[in-house]
């Protein structure tokens, strides 16, 4: 258990010297990321099918705890946009109650692989299939704004991402002219804004415009859609528009209501159901938590324990969801901005949290005028940032081909089944295609020279071999297959490993079949080179009669040795009169 690893930023910091001015970057810090989470949380909350509240609830419980208990010092969690195409279709099936139940499971599979040492493993995903799903996923996103920047009506909601094309076009005579311009305006605006004002978050401004602007479109008498048409709450008997202004309340998710409106029922059967999606989200939010602390250390200049950050999202998606908090996870947008606010700590998340806290009870009933199609544009921008366009493009220039394949197939995948298909086809591909390069690396050659001028050249009774390269299952057969062709005089075979840095199970298996038909040829064998652990590996697996050489000269030096011990004896039997052999 990885107990130690708990609040390993928070300690870090603390060594580093807190002091009045380490406070205020925090302060200055938190205050701007969190005005940047609040259109955000809000809006991921409505793209996986729950009201805008469920967002902001997931930042105000999860982001202190992931902050405290974690790993990393400048890490910002929250909704991100990844976890749209996975949550989605949860909501869709079981509701907010299944929704947050698989959230708890994650949190206790994410606490799992922090305990278990598993942050490491997650830097072996090769950088095809991590860009190919990220890309797939902001398609997605993408796709599923364009109802609300549109202001179309559909008259369902398909699962699959083709039937969902055809249901928006279908759908596009249903277009309303103020959704489409206001969505246009702040799209603008969210991509002139940072490059003028950077020090001003383009996310306000944008929806500050939009919601003006809805509102002079709804004066002249062109409808708009609001966030307090789209979404009300209950207050004293009473339905209000928008989302309450009151901190959120304890309840277990199965007393949350499922798919038909009703709670649900817990039972073996709905766990065994979740569980996929749960792992799914535990996996995604590992990847994304532990690229985000890569950069943001390469932004800070500081180191983040992979272990312990895995346990703090465990734990700050174990308690979100019994507050009404979805899946949280770092986010590198906010993180970005958090450090070039000018964070110190883990404090400026909590800060961020607590703007969050503020924004809860005071500006609630401003965000019914929030128009959804300003909320679209923002989700917009957000999958294009996180589509990472130039880089799958120069990928698809200057990779490898198998690379290229692998990045195209995990963004199919993605798009058009889901996330964990692709991830583990991609996986597979990239294992496949490392055991192909590998395999190439290794090859077996006969050494027909001696290496120094003073050393005679070997008798026909002797074959040299040299393998360059890991002796594993890829290559092995290929690789020891050559030592099995050599000139029938042959009696006595030199086997050069010194450049083979492994040998597995399936080497040392075909080298033992090699051996017995050696036997029955009558051929020794000498093995060159050996290190010690390789030594070591043979000597276990019961390969105990291999004769062993330093090196290929050595080895040269006693087969010249056992040619002529056998010849000596050959003659001597000779010449008692019984038969040589």
């Amino acid at each position: 258990m990885r107990l130690p690893s708990l609040f390993s930023a928070c300690r870090e910091s603390w060594r580093a010297g807190y002091g009045a001015a380490q406070l205020r970057r925090d302060l200055i810090a938190g205050l701007t990321v969190g005005v940047v989470a609040i259109p955000l949380a809000m809006a991921l909350a409505i793209a996986v099918g729950v009201p805008p509240q469920h967002g902001l609830y997931t930042v105000l419980v999860a982001a202190p705890l992931i902050a405290l208990s974690g790993g990393s010092r400048f890490n910002v969690s929250g909704p991100t946009a990844a976890f749209v195409v996975i949550l989605l279709p949860i909501t869709q099936q079981f509701g907010l109650g299944g929704l947050l139940l698989c959230t708890v499971m994650a949190g206790l599979i994410l606490i799992a692989l922090g305990l278990l040492g598993a942050g490491r493993l997650i830097a072996f995903i090769p950088y095809p299939v991590t860009l190919g799903f990220t890309a797939g996923i902001a398609v997605v996103i993408a796709t599923l704004q364009l109802k609300d920047a549109l202001g179309l009506t559909l008259a369902s909601t398909p699962q699959h991402y083709v039937e969902q094309v055809q249901a928006l076009a279908s759908a596009l005579p249903t277009l309303q002219a103020g959704d489409a311009l206001i969505a246009t305006v702040c799209l603008a605006v969210l991509i002139v804004w940072p490059r003028l004002v950077p020090r001003v978050p383009g996310h306000l401004v944008a929806l500050t415009v939009g919601a003006l602007l809805g509102l002079l479109l709804e004066r002249n008498g062109l409808p708009v859609a609001t966030l307090g048409e789209r979404f009300s709450y209950s207050l004293d008997g009473q339905s209000l528009p928008g989302i309450p202004p009151l901190l959120p309340t304890f309840a277990w998710p199965w007393q949350l209501p499922g798919p038909d409106g009703r709670p649900l029922v817990p039972s073996f059967e709905l766990i065994h159901q979740l569980l996929p999606s749960a792992f799914a989200i535990a996996l995604l939010g590992a990847i994304e938590s532990l690229l985000c602390a890569v950069v943001s250390d390469g932004m800070g200049g500081t180191r983040h324990d992979a272990n312990g950050e895995l346990i703090g999202q465990g734990i700050g998606n174990l308690a979100a969801p019994l507050f009404g908090g979805i899946p949280a996870t770092a986010a590198i947008a906010r993180t970005a901005t958090n450090v070039r606010a000018g964070a110190f700590s883990p404090l400026a998340s909590i800060i961020h949290a607590g703007v969050i806290l503020l924004a809860i009870l005071w500006l609630a009933p401003l965000f019914s005028y929030l128009p959804m199609a300003a909320l679209a544009a923002l989700l917009l921008i957000v999958a294009w940032n996180m589509s990472e366009a130039p880089h799958v493009l120069h990928t698809l220039k200057v990779a490898p081909r198998g690379d290229v394949a692998v990045l195209l197939v995990c963004l199919l995948l993605t798009v058009l089944f889901d996330m964990v298909l692709a991830v583990g086809v991609g996986l597979l591909l990239a294992a496949g295609l490392f055991i192909g390069r590998m395999s190439a690396l290794t090859d077996a050659v006969p050494v027909e020279h001696p290496r120094e001028a003073d050393t005679p050249e070997l008798p026909p009774e002797v074959a040299a071999f040299s393998i360059r390269g890991p002796l594993f299952f890829g290559a092995a057969d290929r690789a020891l297959g050559v030592l099995r062709r050599f000139n029938p005089r042959v009696r006595i075979v030199l086997l050069d490993i010194s450049a083979v840095p492994l040998l597995d199970m399936t080497a040392i298996s075909t080298l033992e079949r090699l051996l017995r038909d050696y036997r029955q040829q009558g051929v020794g064998l000498i093995v060159a080179g050996a290190n010690a652990r390789l030594r070591l590996k043979l000597r276990r697996a019961g390969l105990r009669d291999i004769r062993h050489a330093p090196d290929l000269t050595r080895a040269r030096a006693k087969a010249l040795a056992q040619l002529q011990a056998a010849d000596q004896e050959a003659t001597a039997d000779a010449g008692l009169g019984r038969p040589a052999g």
